[in-house]
């Protein structure tokens, strides 16, 4: 087991919906800072199944906090997301631009922002919010677009392209995510005092119909497109302005989109 490999990590199976237990946890360990990555993720999954999304993302978002404050740790960071700012015809995403969610997962991001907040003004745990935007690459979930689209390419099946293909994403490459945190942590690892919210985006915002044709030249095959309508929940453009990650980092997602999705298709045939 590749986990075995570090003496100083532990792995305890908890679901954050059970507070004792993640109570429990907290308090048996001296945390100095928390990242905060569990959610139930998608947008299309909450029209189906929104009680999962109350439990996770605010249940177990506030059950992060609670823990946190009883056992006096004051950094935490957490996943945000760029759902929060809805169907905007902003052409690129501020933090401070008017959140205006149009799926319940978006609503339960804004909440855990409003949450953490608050928990700052109350109690002083310290928190950044990390705004990501589309993120892929290995090892990602298997019904995002992507993972998709190049499955039933490779085994000749049709795929369905929302919106006529038109709509575009800031897609961002799964290194440049880890690599944004852990330069925002080293800067805030002895930090007091802040409540930051961080766009974590890729620096071009590629078109749909493009993203698919990069996927059919690396399986070498063209895909039966089934062109249908926007989806409830859909917003149709996203693009990251990341000045303000750079000026605090000097650094920015910036993997174009034939790269990553080539990494992602090397690991997708091997595994």
């Amino acid at each position: 087991n590749i986990l075995k490999q570090y003496d100083n990590f532990s792995f305890h199976l908890i679901d954050i919906c059970d507070g004792p237990k993640l109570g429990e946890l907290f308090m048996n360990n001296k945390f100095s800072f928390v990242f905060h990555l569990a959610a139930q993720a998608g947008v299309r999954y909450s029209f189906e199944n929104p009680q999962a999304y109350i439990d996770s993302n605010i249940k177990g978002f506030i059950n992060i906090l609670e823990s946190c404050k009883v056992s006096d740790v004051n950094r935490l960071f957490y996943a945000s997301s760029s759902s929060v700012y809805g169907d905007s015809n902003d052409s690129t995403f501020l933090e401070s631009a008017t959140r205006n969610p149009v799926s319940l997962y978006g609503f339960t991001k804004k909440m855990n922002e409003d949450f953490a907040k608050n928990y700052y003004n109350l109690f002083n745990i310290n928190s950044i919010a990390l705004r990501f935007f589309t993120v892929y690459g290995p090892w990602g979930r298997p019904d995002m677009a992507y993972y998709k689209f190049t499955e039933n390419i490779i085994n000749d099946r049709g795929i369905d392209v929302y919106n006529n293909g038109n709509h575009s994403r800031s897609f961002t490459y799964i290194d440049d995510v880890i690599n944004s945190i852990y330069k925002l942590y080293d800067i805030y690892s002895e930090k007091e005092n802040f409540n930051e919210i961080y766009n974590i985006g890729g620096g071009e915002s590629v078109e749909l119909n493009h993203f698919i044709s990069v996927i059919e030249n690396l399986c070498e095959k063209s895909a039966s497109k089934n062109y249908v309508s926007k989806q409830r929940g859909d917003v149709k453009n996203t693009k990251a302005d990341c000045t303000k990650i750079f000026k605090k980092i000097n650094y920015m997602p910036n993997t174009n989109i034939e790269t990553g999705l080539s990494k992602f298709y090397d690991w997708y045939k091997d595994f």
